[in-house]
């Protein structure tokens, strides 16, 4: 069985195995098999990456495609667009999205940079708001997007508020790539980062997830104490100095924050 893993990086086979629905728990592995570095896999791929026997992982894409979730060139496997009501569903189902959105637009609009908010989804930021103002980075970034969570500044924004047995499972499960020569990816540097973004209450990352790209993060506090999102603000380095970072945009985003903590 392909186990999945809670946001606590517990393996989800293990909490009580007679609870769980097997062909879910590997039909949703077979769907997360695809990204977008994967977007068209044979079953060969989607056995190889889910730990599933060919026959099940052939099984599991002529169900996904028997649904509309999945279509088949003859050869290779990929997903339509029909998956998106997966994540339409959660995204609906939250208020936060809505009420971030305006003070985002708010900051874009005080700041002439692009703003984004950010939940965290094991070892990825999952994005759940951003009002763009111009394209810095060379992927596009919408609601639904995800990038890792270690070598950005939303994504550390919300570690450093993970407790200390959390973040060394998190560090012992997640594959840290350098992104750009300048990504910090050794685990007791990683912890140490932290402890420094926890301290100070925003995280500065500079060029470590795209050259050329700069950014610095809040997290937001909800009203019962407890982080809901981070926020930040992401820059072109050559336009915007390090200085201006936390001398120019930290102190807008720090007033979002706490604007935002009012109506969470």
């Amino acid at each position: 069985m392909c186990a999945l893993r809670t946001e606590n990086g517990m393996d989800r086979t293990t909490t009580s195995d007679r609870d769980l629905v097997g062909g879910l728990q590997n039909g949703l592995a077979v769907i997360e098999a695809f990204d977008d570095t994967r977007p068209r896999l044979s079953i060969s791929d989607v056995a190889q990456v889910t730990g599933l026997t060919r026959a099940a992982a052939r099984r599991y894409l002529l169900t996904l495609t028997h649904l509309g979730y999945a279509e088949h060139d003859g050869k290779y496997f990929s997903l339509t667009p029909r998956v998106l009501r997966l994540g339409y569903a959660f995204l609906s189902s939250l208020t936060l999205p809505t009420r971030v959105q305006p003070f985002l637009e708010r900051i874009a609009e005080e700041l002439g940079e692009s703003s984004s908010a950010a939940v965290l989804d094991d070892g990825d930021v999952v994005y759940v708001g951003r009002a763009a103002t111009r394209r810095i980075m060379s992927v596009g970034l919408a609601v639904g997007s995800r990038l890792p969570a270690y070598c950005t500044s939303l994504g550390r924004a919300l570690l450093a508020h993970r407790d200390a047995a959390w973040l060394d499972a998190y560090l012992a499960r997640t594959e840290r790539r350098a992104m750009t020569p300048r990504t910090v990816t050794a685990p007791a540097d990683l912890l140490a980062l932290l402890e420094g973004v926890r301290a100070s209450g925003y995280s500065l990352v500079d060029e470590e997830l795209e050259l050329g790209l700069r950014s610095i993060a809040v997290p937001v506090i909800d009203g019962r104490g407890r982080v809901a999102c981070a926020i930040n603000v992401g820059v072109q380095a050559a336009r915007v100095p390090v200085a201006d970072m936390t001398d120019r945009i930290l102190p807008v985003l720090r007033r979002a924050a706490e604007d935002l903590r009012r109506v969470l």
